[in-house]
C-alpha cells in the first residue's frame, strides 16, 4: 500500500474531488481526518470505509475560519500522534463577474475560502512539520482558472494566490525536506454547479466563449489518482510543482 500509516488531512472531504481522495487514499492504507462542513455526509463516508485498509474519521470544520483550519491539524495530532500530508482540498466557485462589477461580499468569500483557509492550515501544518523535524508534505487543490480566464475576477484572483503560496512555501522549506505542490483541475464532475451562485451575464457571456474548447470533463477519480501520486513517496523528487489536470485544455 502506498499510504501505509502516512496521517492526512483532507478538506472538502464529502463531495466530489475530496471525497474520491478520502476514497482513495484509504484504499492505500492513510489514516486519514476528513474534513467539511456537514457532519452527516463525513460519518457516512466514514461508515462506507470502514473495511477499507485505512481509518477515516470526521472533523466538521469550515475553512473559511482559522480556528477550524488550525483545529484540524491539532485533532489530527492528538488523534494519530503525528502528521504526513496536508491536502488543501476545499473550495468555492464564483459567479463569473468582471471585476467592474464584483461585490465586496463575493471577493471576501473566495478569498477566504480558497486562499487564506489554506494558507491558515499550512501554517499550522509547517509548525508541525518542523516540529517534527522529518519532513512533510502539502497538496493544494489550485485550478486552471490561475491561468485561463475560466470564472470571474474573485474565483480566478483567488486560485492564483494559492499557486503563489504552493511554489514560495515550496522554496521556503526544501532545505526542511517540506514539500508543496499544487494540483490545477479543468472541468471535472462534481455537484459544485448545484450550489455556485447565478452566473453575472456579462461575466458569463465572456468566459462560456472558452467552453467550446474544454474536452470531455474529468472525474473526480482522476484528480484522486493525481493527487495519490504526489502524496506517495514516489514524488518525493517534485516540489513546487502545479499539475495541470485538464486534459489538455490550458494548451489549446
Amino acid at each position: 500500500m502506498r499510504l501505509e500509516n502516512k496521517v492526512i488531512v483532507v478538506t472538502g472531504a464529502s463531495a466530489g474531488m475530496g471525497k474520491a481522495i478520502v476514497e482513495r487514499f484509504a484504499q492505500e492504507g492513510a489514516k486519514i481526518v476528513a474534513v467539511a462542513r456537514r457532519m452527516d455526509r463525513l460519518t457516512e463516508l466514514a461508515e462506507s470505509l470502514k473495511d477499507a485498509p485505512g481509518e477515516v474519521v470526521p472533523y466538521a470544520g469550515d475553512v473559511s475560519k482559522r480556528e477550524d483550519d488550525e483545529g484540524m491539524i491539532e485533532y489530527a495530532v492528538e488523534k494519530f500522534g503525528r502528521l504526513d500530508v496536508l491536502i488543501n482540498n476545499a473550495g468555492i466557485m464564483d459567479d463569473n463577474t468582471a471585476v467592474g462589477d464584483v461585490s465586496d461580499e463575493m471577493l471576501d468569500r473566495q478569498i477566504r475560502v480558497n486562499a487564506l483557509g489554506p494558507i491558515y492550515a499550512m501554517r499550522k501544518a509547517v509548525e508541525v512539520f518542523l516540529k517534527q523535524g522529518d519532513g512533510g508534505n502539502i497538496i493544494n487543490t489550485c485550478s486552471v482558472g490561475a491561468i485561463h480566464h475560466t470564472a470571474g475576477i474573485a474565483y480566478c484572483a483567488s486560485k492564483a494566490a494559492i499557486a503563489a503560496a504552493t511554489k514560495n512555501t515550496a522554496f521556503m522549506y526544501m532545505e526542511q525536506g517540506i514539500r508543496c505542490n499544487g494540483i490545477a483541475p479543468g472541468g471535472v464532475v462534481t455537484d459544485i454547479p448545484l450550489v455556485m451562485p447565478k452566473a453575472d451575464e456579462f461575466g458569463f457571456s465572456r468566459t462560456s466563449s472558452l467552453l467550446v474548447h474544454s474536452p470531455e470533463l474529468g472525474m473526480p477519480e482522476d484528480i484522486a489518482n493525481a493527487a495519490l501520486f504526489l502524496a506517495s513517496d514516489e514524488s518525493s523528487f517534485i516540489n513546487g510543482v502545479i499539475l495541470t489536470c485538464d486534459g489538455g485544455w490550458t494548451n489549446l
